[in-house]
C-alpha cells in the first residue's frame, strides 16, 4: 500500500466521520431556519409584489441573513394598520 495510506484502513469506518457526526444535528437545525425565514420572507415579498426581492431571496442562499436584512429594512409596513388610540374628535 501507497505510504500516505498508511493506517487508513486501520481507522476507516463505513459510516459518517465523527466531525460530520458532531455537527450533524447543528446542520439539521441551521437547515430548518434556513427554511422557515427563507418561506416567511419570500412569501411578505410575493404578496408585497416586490419581484426582485422575491427573486434574489429565492436564488441567494444566505443562511437567513438576506432574510433578516429584507424582513427589518426593506418590507414595506402594511397600511391597514388601525392605529393605537383613536383619534379624538375635533369640536
Amino acid at each position: 500500500m501507497y505510504t500516505y495510506m498508511h493506517g487508513f484502513s486501520q481507522s476507516y469506518t463505513p459510516f459518517l466521520p465523527y466531525p460530520l457526526v458532531m455537527f450533524f444535528p447543528f446542520i439539521v437545525i441551521l437547515a430548518i431556519w434556513s427554511i422557515a425565514i427563507k418561506g416567511y420572507a419570500l412569501w411578505h415579498a410575493a404578496r408585497n409584489e416586490q419581484k426582485w426581492w422575491f427573486i434574489a431571496l429565492l436564488v441567494l442562499n444566505t443562511v437567513g441573513i438576506l432574510e433578516i436584512i429584507y424582513l427589518v429594512w426593506f418590507r414595506p409596513t402594511s397600511k391597514n394598520v388601525a392605529p393605537l388610540t383613536p383619534p379624538t374628535p375635533h369640536p
